[in-house]
């Protein structure tokens, strides 16, 4: 919790009841309204205070988004722009990507609470590919918008204690260059228009001359201008207000510098930024515009801000995202359609669709199982081929092998033939030997 004040809040209010009354008063009368007079005092002009009351009592929030690149004083410009000193874990700039960090506070000045979140692009323009810088900025923005639509689309909704996180206002960081707006800022900006109300700044606004600022401020102007690129302008509708905002528009973008730093100056403590030179008062204007943003943004138009995202940037992405979704407000024939219809039109497109798929499916499974079955039939016959060459391939073996021992067979039979008539021969020679040796036994006993 951080009780500090916030320029204005109250006569912001007031001048947007007063605005509201005064438009449906020029509403009425343009339609032809006859104007009757009271004879008494009803009470329905307290319908500005009713609803001022019941603001106060619920509160406000505000929503601003940082995006600059590193060293360019955002972290100060907001502890100046809220005169305090916002705590918070310092940033580490070494990672490889863009990080988005929010930090939310309670701010009270009088009777008025204001829920205040800032944002900062931490890391942006750090990286040597900047190519992809913007895009978490959009997810982060568009996140936002999401989880409102969401909320919105629920059937039991709770809007009315709903903390919106939608940005209101993008404060973009231009270097103090005096040459020409860089091409990361160029497409960053190009990449939020649509989506966020930006109003440009030069920071660190003390760094350049007076005639530099000038010339920086319109190059700036033109190029932006050049390459399309739809920045905030302050409204001038409003007849309370159109005379200021007129002239602050030909003061963009704003030349600021931030310090938290207070100087005595003749009798006064002031802020300021204290040089070898001299001193730099941040609330004076002739050295910086910092008084004309706290003034634009807070005091005068932080309503319209609010508004604008509502109206305009939000608006923008709940139609687009619901044009994806299928839903539309005409038919082909241009003519009205309902919700129901949508609804009806988008159910019978989506069974449809799903008897589609599903009979793709059906088809689908359908023919995979006769693939399914040609290959298994395929592989059947595959196996029976094979079986039969096994088997064929088994009867020669076996033929083979059947011839071979048939040979050994009578290879055996001759062998055995040939040692019986080997083993006759055998015995007729000794039968013969021995007959001749008794026969020369026989002849020698004779002899003697």
């Amino acid at each position: 919790m951080y009780p500090v004040p916030v320029a204005g809040v109250r006569e912001l209010l007031v001048t947007s009841g007063s605005t509201m009354a005064a438009a449906e008063v020029a509403r009425q009368m343009s339609e032809g309204a006859r104007n009757l007079s009271l004879s008494g005092h009803v009470g329905f002009d307290s319908m500005p205070d009713q609803l001022v009351n019941k603001s106060v009592c619920q509160g406000f929030c505000f929503n601003i988004l940082c995006v600059g690149e590193t060293g360019l004083g955002k972290s100060t410009l907001m502890d100046t722009l809220f005169n305090t000193r916002f705590e918070g874990d310092p940033a580490a700039h070494n990672q490889p990507g863009v990080h988005i960090k929010s930090n939310n506070y309670e701010l009270q000045e009088s009777n008025v609470r204001l829920k205040l979140s800032i944002v900062n692009s931490v890391g942006f323009g750090d990286q040597i590919n900047k190519e992809e810088s913007y895009k978490s900025i959009v997810e982060f923005i568009d996140a936002q918008f999401e989880a409102y639509l969401q909320e919105e689309l629920k059937i039991k909704r709770t809007l009315h204690n709903y903390h919106d996180s939608r940005i209101h206002v993008c404060l973009y960081f231009i270097a103090p260059t005096g040459h020409s707006l860089k091409s990361l800022d160029l497409v960053t900006m190009k990449k939020l228009d649509s989506k966020v109300n930006i109003i440009p700044i030069i920071a660190k606004a003390d760094s350049i001359s007076k005639n530099e600022l000038q010339k920086f401020k319109i190059k700036i102007m033109s190029e932006l201008v050049s390459n399309g690129v739809q920045i905030y302008q302050f409204p001038t509708d409003d007849e309370t207000v159109a005379e200021i905002n007129g002239t602050m528009n030909a003061h963009l973008p704003f030349a600021v510098v931030g310090s938290t730093e207070e100087i005595k100056i003749g009798n006064k403590m002031m802020k300021a930024r204290q040089y070898p030179w001299g001193t730099v008062q941040v609330e004076n204007e002739n050295h910086c515009d910092f008084v004309k943003l706290r003034e634009m943004l807070i005091r005068v138009n932080m309503e319209d801000l609010r508004e604008q995202t509502h109206a305009r940037h939000y608006e923008l992405y709940r139609r687009c995202k619901l044009e994806e979704m299928g839903f539309k407000d005409t038919d082909p024939d241009n003519k009205p359609f309902s919700l129901q219809e949508t609804y009806e039109a988008k159910r019978n497109e989506f069974l449809g669709e799903l008897q589609k798929k599903e009979e793709e499916m059906r088809q689908m499974f359908v023919m995979r199982v006769k693939e399914k079955e040609s290959e298994l039939k395929e592989a059947e016959k595959e196996l029976h081929d094979k079986f039969d060459r096994l088997k064929k391939l088994h009867q020669d073996e076996k033929k083979k092998l059947e011839d071979k021992k048939k040979s050994l067979d009578d290879e055996i039979n001759a062998f055995k033939q040939r040692k019986t008539a080997a083993e006759l021969l055998q015995s007729q020679a000794q039968q013969s030997g021995s007959q001749q040796t008794l026969k020369r036994d026989k002849e020698r006993k004779n002899f003697f």
